[in-house]
């Protein structure tokens, strides 16, 4: 596992994390440090230093390395496969002017220390940021499931929110101005109502019986909700569901809000349970529950996006939905270049896909590329997820203009529309989990192809970015909230031991402790008094303080990724469930390598805190060997 870094002539290897070769040229290396660097001190290694290696970089890998083939992986120690690993070729390392097994002698913990600690000075110097310090940044990976990207084969995207990422007001805001016209011919009170993007976030779910939109955490226990356009108080949210669960098994009732394309929708819906809460819905639409107003509200929807004039103003003005990012063609071009098959999977038709596509990645390719060049096969009208599910037609888009024909066989280098994801593998020959598969939706995209394929999958999901700054600039208010909690926590242990001492006397049973025998009633009681108003000003404190946490990014449902102060919401289940890796845009794969190793980290659980600390029970000193 190497880097080459070549200076003026003379090179020198050091090994690094990342199995890719990358050769640095430096036009005046007299004022780069040589141990900032990495590379070895003045003086050291003469014999190797004063010899000259002219090594041609595309033939490297083939002679001095191999790369490991499906027929001899392995396993490694966390399960993941061995395959796409890059081997050294012992007999090739004489051309490096490098003895490998004398440079690695001696106590492996203490070369390791060593040479890591210069691989971060290497990676420094070179201006590249360490792949693990991204975990600390919004625009990082995260690991739910380890993940080996060289085992990938190939890469399958979603298009929509996934490679083209659309300004949300913008376009949801066009999607609810045509429902809000099709409810309105409909017959449904629509005047002066307007979009507010603000209202719903992505991860809530509809109560399509009750009107409302709820917040549940991982366990389906409802934590916030609103009816209408009201949020409702806790006491309220106690009463509805305090001896019920979300259950999103039951899609007759729930519905979640899986993606951005959900905003729209929810705030329809809301909006109108208002107006039939008010009356003012007209009798001869017929007699109508909530129910019946989510029914309405998806038909009118559903009309907006079939009879075609959305996207056809998208398509007229894609400036004015779409965001740009020049990074990401440049993330897919490293994909591609490290032989990785990328697949663009889309329920979007030929036309849109194209015009999109056209205007996302053709004016930042290299060379005079074209956003077909990058992939490997092109299916639109997937009809995800059936796609993950059954075996579908498969059509061959053959003209410019999307003439299709039937087609039986798909082919690397083609255009289709529907099919499946078995004729992918089958056409391309890899299965199973040499498949990646990024894209937005929950459950379209990840969900299902994990399910019935076992493919590795990669959650995009913007708001990430969002809720990371709003996190930091909450820190202060976390902070202060944990310790008006900790405080009343000790003061409340306080109140119950008297309180329970105050119950031993009663019934004429000696306290806990000789120190709470020695208490008279009078104080016993006074100092009872006090706690209890203490705790009940804390209360009022605390409360307050929890309903404004999260407001930072959103003032009615608080954080995305959380439920209340100390549990994950249901989403961050559901991504933790069937997300390998989730991120906040595909370009962010361009601060890493095609061949990054992406690790899952410890999954802390409540008894935790008693592995690691000294401090046990009572003070008891714990055993460490947990």
């Amino acid at each position: 596992m190497v880097d080459l870094i070549e200076f003026c002539g003379s090179c020198s290897l050091r090994r690094l994390q990342n199995p890719v070769l990358t050769l640095v040229r430096f036009k005046n290396p007299a004022r780069t440090p040589a141990l900032a660097l990495g590379l070895p001190r003045p003086g050291a290694r003469k014999a190797r230093a004063s010899r000259r290696c002219a090594i041609n970089a595309e033939s490297v890998e083939g002679e001095v390395f191999s790369v490991t083939s499906s027929s001899k992986s392995d396993v490694d120690y966390l399960g993941e496969s061995t395959k796409g690993d890059l081997n050294v070729n012992p007999e090739h390392l004489d051309a490096f002017c490098f003895d490998g097994q004398a440079d690695l002698d001696g106590p492996i913990g203490e070369i390791a220390r060593i040479e890591a600690k210069e691989a971060e000075c290497s990676l420094n110097a070179l201006g590249i940021v360490d792949p693990f310090s991204l975990r600390n940044s919004p625009r990082g990976i995260f690991c739910s499931r380890t993940l080996n990207l060289r085992s990938i084969s190939a890469i399958g995207y979603d298009m929509d929110y996934t490679l083209i990422h659309y300004n949300v007001m913008a376009w949801e805001g066009r999607a609810y101005d045509y429902g809000m016209a099709n409810l309105r011919s409909m017959g449904f009170p629509v005047d002066g109502l307007e979009f507010d993007p603000n209202m719903v976030i992505r991860g809530l779910v509809m109560d399509k019986e009750r009107g409302n939109l709820v917040k549940a955490d991982r366990f389906g226990y409802v934590k916030r909700a609103m009816h209408g356009t009201k949020m409702l108080s806790t006491r309220a949210i106690s009463e509805i569901y305090g001896r019920e669960l979300v259950d999103l098994r039951k899609e007759s009732r729930w519905e979640f809000l899986n993606t951005f394309f959900s905003v729209s929708e929810a705030v329809m819906f809301m909006q109108m349970i208002d107006r039939l809460d008010q009356g003012a819905v007209p009798a001869e639409l017929g007699p109508l529950d909530y129910k019946g107003i989510q029914k309405a509200v998806a038909k009118a929807l559903f009309r907006a996006h079939v009879e075609g004039q959305l996207k056809s103003e998208i398509m007229a003005e894609p400036e004015r939905f779409v965001e740009p990012d020049p990074e990401l063609p440049l993330a897919l071009l490293d994909q591609k270049e490290a032989g990785k098959k990328l697949l663009l999977i889309t329920n979007s038709d030929y036309h849109y896909t194209n015009k999109m596509m056209q205007h996302a990645f053709n004016r930042f390719l290299p060379n005079d590329m074209g956003w077909r060049d990058l992939f490997e096969m092109v299916i639109v009208s997937a009809r995800k997820p059936e796609f993950f599910q059954m075996s579908q037609p498969l059509y061959e888009v053959v003209t410019g203009d999307g003439l299709m024909r039937p087609c039986f066989k798909a082919k690397s280098g083609g255009l289709y529309s529907g099919g499946s994801a078995q004729m992918v593998e089958k056409s391309l020959d890899v299965h199973g989990d040499e498949i990646l598969y990024v894209g937005d939706h929950i459950y379209t995209d990840v969900s299902q192809s994990k399910l019935h394929l076992r493919w590795r999958t990669a959650l995009i999901c913007r708001e990430l970015e969002d809720e990371y700054n709003a996190l930091i600039h909450s820190r202060r208010h976390k902070e202060e909230l944990i310790e008006l909690i900790e405080q009343k926590e000790t003061v409340g242990d306080l109140f119950n031991q008297l309180r329970l001492a105050l119950q031993r006397r009663t019934k004429g049973r000696p306290a806990q402790t000789r120190a709470a025998n020695n208490m008279d009633d009078q104080e016993l009681t006074e100092s009872m008094q006090k706690l209890l108003i203490l705790m009940t000003r804390l209360d009022q404190k605390i409360a307050s303080m929890l309903e404004a946490d999260g407001e930072l990014f959103n003032k009615r449902w608080g954080y995305l990724s959380r439920a209340g102060l100390w549990d994950k919401s249901h989403l961050t289940r559901q991504i933790e469930k069937y997300a390998d890796i989730y991120t906040s845009r595909v370009s962010n794969f361009l601060h890493y390598t095609p061949f990054m190793y992406f690790r899952s980290q410890e999954q802390t659980l409540a008894h935790d805190s008693l592995t690691f600390s000294s401090t046990g029970i009572n003070g008891v000193t714990m055993d460490h060997e947990a």
